[in-house]
């Protein structure tokens, strides 16, 4: 049976345990506001140690600063995480980042990720959030799990964020 469960700073080397390798057949591109879709078939491979240090590194710093994270786990096996960042963002400040959100290959379309969204969904309004910004990578996968989960587009884009992920898609969704 799968659990779901806060996770703590201490946790952050079972990001070890995601497979994030995907097989990717089209990718989006926001161009004028719009989201493109664009054919590129290709394998993703897992993280490499380099990207496994910077996704650990991204953990800890937002656990250290009053972030949350929740895991997915099968057994004592971590399948699924997700990071809600400790910053508020936005205009009127009432908006919290989905920072990073994994499930690893074998576990996808499972429901999975769709309880740890929620459950840092239900984070986000007891800190006071209205809305979550998410930088979501240009994948079909990813753009479409929060696009069927009321995501959209942003007209406001955070510009610390875009820097960073410029080819990601910037969305909102109210909480």
């Amino acid at each position: 049976m799968i659990s779901v469960t806060e996770m703590k700073l201490e946790d952050s080397y079972r990001i070890r345990d995601i497979d994030r390798s995907e097989t990717i057949e089209l990718i989006y591109k926001c161009l004028d506001g719009e989201i493109q879709e664009v054919k590129l078939p290709h394998e993703c491979p897992n993280w490499e140690e380099e990207h496994y240090q910077e996704i650990i590194e991204r953990y800890e710093f937002e656990l250290s600063n009053g972030g949350t994270a929740y895991g997915a786990y099968d057994g004592d096996k971590l399948i699924g995480f997700g990071v809600l960042a400790h910053k508020f963002r936005g205009k009127d400040q009432r908006q919290l980042q989905l920072d990073l959100m994994y499930v690893s290959r074998n576990y996808r379309r499972q429901g999975i990720g769709s309880r740890i969204f929620h459950e840092l969904n239900q984070v986000a309004i007891e800190k006071g959030a209205a809305q979550l910004y998410i930088s979501a990578t240009e994948t079909e996968s990813a753009v479409k799990f929060y696009t069927s989960r009321g995501s959209a587009l942003t007209s406001d884009l955070d510009e610390e964020l875009y820097r960073k992920e410029p080819n990601d898609i910037h969305m909102t969704i109210e909480l």
